[in-house]
């Protein structure tokens, strides 16, 4: 597309429910990734822009640096905005199999007869403290406006014999806010309401995995997954991240499924950029691997604008979107949901009544309420100024109890944070000393899956007020100084 073409190509609506920023960065997005934009290709200036479309200069601003934020583009001072190199998802064919053989069909599984021994989950008796990862603040919750929800889920007369496993009003809620927010792509029937995002993972491992099939995980990673893979008969293996994620290039291994954490890499925090994400795309396309993408906690980001999930970037029926609604609201809501690829949603009801994975259809009726009432999305944005806030003492009250001892991944967004030791340590026996004092550090080599001799602790800030965050880090600064 010739540059000077570009403001005819673009379609703003000023009476429309999305706002003109949102508006331009979503087309201009789609612009990039379609190929319509070529890597290089330099954008008008944000002032010719602005009078071109007859908006603000502060509407294409706030685009320019979303896109930016998001590695579509490359920006800097002085000079026009630059299209990112290597974004289109059909700039380039799929690489062939190492066989040259077409990629596989997704194909249903045999059950897994037996579980192994993972060790997951860690088990932190009595009360949670600070600073375990994970937790959201549950004090910081409507209570009493969930309660009301709860109340008339409760007494509705709708309930009875014949509902649908997977209650419809949830299905349009969620996908409402889903498809608007996190810019996932589906119909409200895919949808799988499930107990846990844990028991997600292993419904989709269940249903998708011969015993045998090669996985891979991010290591270091969520050993959730890891043990719910192995527990399918998957051959689960670690694949080492950078600071952009999993990297698949040059690996001779084919997987059957790959987990990955993209919003926020779990432990460390990691956004993973445009670039990478279509390569992982391209890649599993090419080879017939399935991709179960775990957005644990990617409704909170501190940084820029949510970046869109994987899911939504193409038209895919290899990717499982899981989600859970204990992080943003808390951890007593023991309740997940995947969003399965269209040709395999009469498969996942089924799998899902054989193996009990049913949440309660009061409490699916409670959340679509929630949900539709607004009471989700003014909860998620207040905690996430407030996580944000908490995150920033974090990073203060370590540096000042035990600064130097520590690397810190500042995480873009999400509820913990990853201090790798600089130098060598016993992060298992440094987690046992601080839980014995009362804090709560998961090692980092307890996440690894792969030969590493890093060490750190993986801590949480999000449920934890500023005096329980100084207090912890003064214990912390102690046993390790």
């Amino acid at each position: 597309m010739a540059v000077d073409l570009l403001p005819g190509m673009l379609h703003l609506t000023p009476a429309g429910d999305e706002t003109l920023s949102h508006q331009l960065t979503r087309q201009l997005r789609s612009f990039i990734a379609d190929g319509r934009l070529a890597p290089g290709q330099r954008l008008p200036s944000s002032r010719h822009l602005a009078n071109a479309l007859k908006v603000s200069r502060n509407t294409v601003a706030f685009a320019i640096e979303q896109l930016a934020a998001e590695g579509y583009l490359v920006t800097s001072a002085g000079r026009r905005p630059v299209v990112s190199a290597g974004l289109s998802l059909i700039a380039r064919a799929a690489p062939p199999t190492k066989t040259g053989q077409r990629p596989r069909q997704n194909k249903v599984s045999r059950w897994a007869n037996s579980l192994g021994r993972t060790g997951w989950p860690p088990d932190y008796q009595g009360r949670p403290r600070p600073f375990e990862p994970g937790l959201a603040d549950e004090r910081e919750f409507p209570h009493g406006v969930w309660g009301r929800c709860l109340r008339r889920a409760a007494g509705s007369a709708r309930l009875g014999a014949g509902r649908l496993l997977n209650h419809p009003a949830l299905q349009e809620a969620l996908l409402g806010h889903l498809a608007e927010h996190r810019g996932v792509k589906a119909q409200p029937g895919q949808i799988i309401i499930v107990p846990s995002a844990q028991a997600g993972i292993g419904l989709i491992a269940k249903t998708m995995i011969d015993a045998g099939d090669l996985a891979w995980i991010e290591s270091p990673g969520y050993p959730g997954a890891f043990a719910a893979l192995q527990a399918a008969g998957a051959d689960a293996a670690g694949v080492p991240v950078d600071d952009f994620g999993m990297a698949v290039a040059g690996r001779k291994d084919i997987p059957r499924i790959i987990f990955v954490t993209p919003s926020h890499q779990y432990p460390t925090g990691h956004l993973m950029p445009i670039g990478r994400r279509l390569e992982l795309l391209r890649y599993a396309d090419s080879v017939g691997a399935s991709i179960i993408e775990d957005d644990y906690d990617g409704e909170f980001h501190y940084e820029a604008r949510p970046v869109a999930a994987l899911q939504g970037l193409a038209s895919s029926t290899r990717i499982f979107y899981l989600g859970t609604f204990s992080k943003p609201m808390f951890a007593d809501i023991r309740i997940g949901y995947i969003v399965v690829p269209e040709p395999l949603v009469k498969t996942f009801e089924l799998a899902q009544r054989h193996m009990g994975l049913l949440a309660s259809i009061t409490m699916q009726d409670a959340l679509a309420e929630f949900i539709a009432a607004g009471a989700y999305l003014a909860h998620i944005r207040r905690v996430s100024r407030l996580y944000k806030t908490r995150r920033d003492r974090m990073l203060l009250a370590l540096e000042a109890e035990a600064g130097g001892r520590f690397t810190i991944d500042v995480p873009p967004g999400g509820m913990q944070l990853l201090a790798r030791c600089r130098m060598a340590a016993d992060d298992r026996r440094l987690s046992a000393q601080l839980l014995e004092a009362g804090v709560v550090a998961r090692p980092l080599s307890s996440l690894l899956f792969h030969k590493s001799k890093e060490r750190g602790l993986f801590l949480g800030f999000a449920a934890w007020n500023e005096r329980e965050i100084d207090r912890a880090a003064r214990i912390l600064g102690q046993i390790v100084g």
